[in-house]
């Protein structure tokens, strides 16, 4: 599943296993999501730190775009 087919209200696990819940049916290298952590907070994520989404009951992989890996590419150049 691309990160830009994810819809409102679909389950999410992050880069660092964290879950979540999308809140927004946009497109692009930032998503608006609920995100259980320590606290669950709302808030934007990299799409590239979206791994998998939860589809019909299973953890489906997340494939990224080159935009998106190159954002990814930045950031960990950068921090």
């Amino acid at each position: 599943m691309k990160t830009n087919d994810i819809k409102k209200g679909m389950r999410i696990r992050l880069a660092n296993d964290w879950e979540g819940t999308m809140m927004d049916n946009k497109r692009g290298n930032i998503r608006f999501a609920e995100v259980e952590g320590y606290y669950t907070e709302m808030g934007s994520v990299y799409a590239h730190d979206i791994v998998a989404v939860l589809v019909e009951g299973k953890w489906v992989s997340v494939e990224h775009t080159e935009v998106q890996l190159e954002c990814k590419r930045i950031n960990e150049f950068l921090f």
